[in-house]
């Protein structure tokens, strides 16, 4: 929930929280427990790296990029700005001024029940992606499960986005928050190797 001083948009990550169909569930177990006799409690997490809110690494869609421990920091901290997408916007160029903040959240509404993993998702197209990146965009958000369509194999806007040097960030939560803009802070795990890592991602206000 919003804050005065705080916005969570992050997905919290649950037995029920959906997933791409067929990859891993999250899992959250017990491996010592006081209630058992342990002294004590001592969890195990089994989850897809691409679950709830997250990041990819390049090494997701690119078997020679870049793994997530490798990322520069500095695209997933400062300033951004959330900004609306209608429904049936097909431009979302057009929503974006010139000179606009660095990091762009994208709030489509487009996966409202994290419960529920959502049939299809309105997505950019790659060449306005390639165009923001030439702009100087460093991080392009969404609250959706991808940034390109649930039934590609291209993943044209992945590469568009990587060419340019752009962070992605995935699963975002933005149904609380007003359009505008904030500060982002949304830092990947240095998990060696990874494709992606999960991320607790927050906004707070510019003053």
């Amino acid at each position: 929930m919003p804050s005065p001083e705080l916005w969570d948009i992050s997905r919290p990550l649950a037995a029920t929280t959906a997933g791409w169909p067929g990859d891993v569930p999250y899992r959250f177990t017990l491996s010592w427990s006081q209630a058992a006799g342990a002294s004590v409690n001592v969890g195990a997490v089994e989850t897809s790296v691409h679950a709830g809110t997250h990041c990819d690494a390049p090494f997701h869609f690119d078997p020679a990029g870049t793994t997530v421990e490798r990322l520069p920091l500095a695209a997933f901290l400062g300033p951004c700005r959330v900004i609306d997408v209608p429904a049936g916007c097909d431009n979302w160029l057009s929503l974006v001024g010139e000179g606009d903040a660095p990091r762009l959240l994208f709030k489509t509404g487009g996966w409202p029940d994290s419960m529920r993993f959502p049939a299809s998702i309105p997505t950019i197209r790659p060449e306005h992606a390639a165009e923001l990146a030439a702009r100087g965009m460093t991080l392009f958000g969404v609250d959706l499960p991808s940034v390109d369509p649930l039934d590609s194999t291209t993943l044209a806007v992945h590469h568009a986005l990587n060419g340019g040097g752009v962070a992605i960030l995935e699963g975002l939560w933005l149904a609380d928050v007003s359009a505008g803009r904030y500060e982002l802070i949304a830092l990947p795990l240095p998990l060696v190797g990874a494709d992606g890592s999960p991320v607790r991602a927050v906004l707070r206000p510019i003053t």
